[in-house]
Formats: structure tokens, sequence, C-alpha cells
């Protein structure tokens, strides 16, 4: 159950995106391997925050599937979809590429991210089904081995001078739920990642993709930044 079709809703890269400064000593916290691994602090908040309403901005589509019994997995989010080569070598050359130095693939190495990003958005009840992740061929010997998830909204959410608690905007309440889960054989759980803002979680996806899902938000909304690291 792939998350590689083309989107309706993909938009051309006309957006005004946040300046990424570059990351030094990024550190890597294995959770199986290199095979899944997450990376605190990669985005600031600030960063996190400016994506957020970037993206509101472009406006969100919501997104349903057909459901296990029609073969797919159950998914109910919105989303938003770039093609920019810009952004995507932007956030790669920001720590990423030191990141993946060590990491091949059939004799390959990781060259970028692929230009093809999304952004998630789910509300209180919105979920995504257990599902495996496709690598794709980009052409040109390239192709997809790994995602990128960029959590935007979560725990330890750094406050502003700007913030307020508005009753009214779920966005401004603390985000509880919306975890992301890996199982491996027999559905044993490998790992349960609890979204905080700025964290990247990077998974190998493909042939080796480990079932996953999205648990269901109970408060406040999960934005995510989502794409894939390229492998020549």
């Amino acid at each position: 159950m792939g998350d590689r079709r083309r989107e309706a809703n993909s938009k051309n890269a006309t957006a005004k995106w946040p300046i990424i400064k570059p990351k030094l000593n990024l550190q890597i916290s294995p959770l199986k391997d290199t095979d899944l691994f997450t990376v605190q602090n990669f985005f600031t908040s600030a960063e996190s925050k400016a994506f957020i309403k970037t993206a509101e901005s472009l406006g969100f589509v919501h997104q349903g599937s057909q459901g296990p019994l029609k073969g797919e997995a159950y998914r109910d989010n919105d989303r938003i979809s770039v093609n920019d080569t810009v952004l995507a070598d932007t956030i790669w050359n920001a720590g990423l590429n030191k990141l993946f130095t060590d990491i091949k693939i059939r004799g390959k190495v990781a060259v970028g991210l692929n230009p093809n990003i999304r952004f998630y958005r789910y509300k209180v009840g919105q979920r995504f089904g257990q599902h495996i992740d496709e690598s794709v061929s980009l052409g040109d010997g390239k192709r997809t081995h790994y995602t990128l998830l960029i959590y935007l909204s979560g725990g330890c959410k750094g406050k502003t001078k700007s913030d307020t608690n508005n009753p009214n905007d779920p966005s401004s309440e603390p985000l509880v739920g919306g975890e992301t889960v890996f199982y491996g054989s027999r559905n044993k759980l490998v790992a349960e990642v609890v979204p905080v803002e700025g964290m990247a979680l990077l998974h190998i996806h493909g042939d080796k993709c480990m079932l996953h899902e999205a648990r269901n938000v109970t408060k406040g909304v999960k934005y995510l930044f989502r794409s894939d690291v390229v492998f020549a």
C-alpha cells in the first residue's frame, strides 16, 4: 500500500518556504539498527511552525481510502503535494546528507531527497492504518529506499511570545496521540514513535519495509513533512 501515487492536489513550487539553517552535530537514535532511526531537533521550533503556516496557506485536501476490504490501508488525513527540487536539496544539505555517509543499499549511496514533497495534517480522530511504503524508480538509476518524516508538531513543543491558547483552534493544543508504530514478524511491536516537534524519523522502505501505522490523534493537530531518500 505504497504512498507513491501522484496526488491530485499537487501544487507548483510557488510557496515561500522558511529558511532552513544547516544543523551541526546531528545524532542518530537507532530504533532498529540503520533500518529505523530518529534524529532530534532536525527542524527548529521556528522552522516547524513556519512550515505549518505555509502549508496551511496552500490549503490541505482530504484523502481517504476504500479500506482493507478493498485491499487498501485505512487512511483518513489531509495532504498537500509539491514538487520542489530546491526545497528538497536544501533540507538534504542541512545535515541529512552526513547521516547517510555510511549507509549503502545494494552498492548504491544516498544522493538526495525526492523532490515530490508532501505535507500531512491529522486532526482529532484521523489516522493511517497499517501499511508499507514502496520503493520508487525515479529514472537514471535513481531509486527511493528510505522514508523521511519530520514532525512539525508534537511533544516538547516550543512556545513563543506570539503563541496563544485559542480554544477554537485545535492546532494550538498540545498534540496527544498520533504515534507512528512499527511492527515486525507476527505483528510484533518493534517501535512506537511519539511525535516531537522538529524530530526526523527515517525508515527503510521497499521490500524491507516494516508494517507501520499512524495512530489516532486524540487531541491537537499532527503536522508532518514527508519525502524519500534517493539512492544512485
